[in-house]
């Protein structure tokens, strides 16, 4: 059996909460203010990322019980965590969100809301409610922060419409409160060299975020980036060239932050690209079987905080 060289988040989870715990998608009828304004990122579907969920119409209780007992048959599960999951959930009125917030934290044997947002759209009237129902229902919270890459450059080519300062603020703010922080990135952005890999794991490991989420870049039909796409105007990386880059940002990554992912999923049918015509599970065999034989892990080069740069010139 091939050793774990990462901190992965199924192994986390049952660190925190004693046994397995499953993610439960619940889908909302919200959108974001990058798509209302600016058209929104360049890689970005009319569905958002929420194919896995519900119609948004549905109740948020049916849907987590629906979800629920569908899981707890099949894996025997007892604990979840409802996960709002599509476009930009903090972008709802205040009055909505709490009533959102509030019916997923009173379903029964959810121990957790993870709440995916934009770094642009965190509000201290929304993170003191968060706060309020943490205390009052013990259900845990984390705050999901779309980054992408550290790149600015990049950021600006695919239309996100924040900067890398919107997402060390947003980190900054979210900190003053006991959340997690899961932070979103694509590492085989067409603009993005390995070295932007390597610096997007380290500001997340300054600033010590909790979990990251590692996506690999798909192109969903009907997209911006799939006309750009089609028209030539760039490529993606090679499956070979997309795992170095995911180990050496894993060997920069604090070994203390946890993994959630490593590919991306979209339905076949929806995507002019998606990882290499391989599963994520056979590319992600590839990557601990490379990590094996080069006996590398996550965070064997963090050694770059705490005044280490200076000392290396002494």
């Amino acid at each position: 059996m091939i050793q774990e060289r990462y901190r992965s988040y199924s192994s986390y989870l049952k660190e925190k909460y004693g046994e397995k715990v499953y993610k439960l998608p619940v889908n909302l009828p919200g959108t974001c203010p990058n798509r209302r304004v600016e058209g929104g990122c360049t890689f970005c579907a009319e569905k958002g990322t929420g194919f896995e969920a519900m119609e948004a119409k549905i109740p948020i209780k049916e849907q987590l019980e629906k979800t629920k007992e569908y899981i707890r048959k099949r894996y025997h599960a007892n604990k979840y965590i409802a996960y709002f999951q599509n476009y930009t959930n903090t972008y709802f009125p205040l009055d909505v969100f709490r009533k959102y917030i509030e019916e997923a934290a009173g379903v029964k044997d959810i121990v957790e809301i993870s709440i995916s947002t934009r770094p642009d759209c965190i509000d201290s009237r929304y993170l003191a409610f968060l706060h309020e129902v943490m205390e009052r229902t013990g259900v845990e919270i984390t705050i999901e922060l779309g980054l992408q890459t550290a790149n600015y450059h990049t950021l600006l080519k695919i239309n996100r419409g924040h900067t890398l300062a919107e997402y060390i603020d947003a980190v900054l703010q979210i900190q003053k409160y006991p959340f997690e922080i899961c932070t979103h990135v694509i590492l085989n952005l067409p603009w993005d060299t390995d070295e932007d890999a390597v610096e997007t794991a380290k500001i997340l490991s300054a600033l010590h975020c909790d979990i990251v989420k590692i996506h690999s870049l798909y192109i969903a039909k009907g997209t911006k980036m799939a006309d750009q796409f089609a028209r030539g105007e760039f490529s993606i990386c090679s499956c070979e060239e997309y795992i170095d880059r995911l180990i050496r940002f894993l060997r920069y990554l604090s070994p203390d932050i946890v993994v959630e992912r490593l590919f991306s999923r979209i339905p076949e049918e929806d995507a002019l690209f998606s990882n290499w015509n391989t599963s994520w599970w056979k590319l992600k065999d590839m990557v601990m079987k490379k990590m094996e034989e080069n006996d590398v892990r996550q965070g064997d080069r963090f050694h770059y905080l705490n005044g280490s740069a200076l000392k290396t010139l002494e």
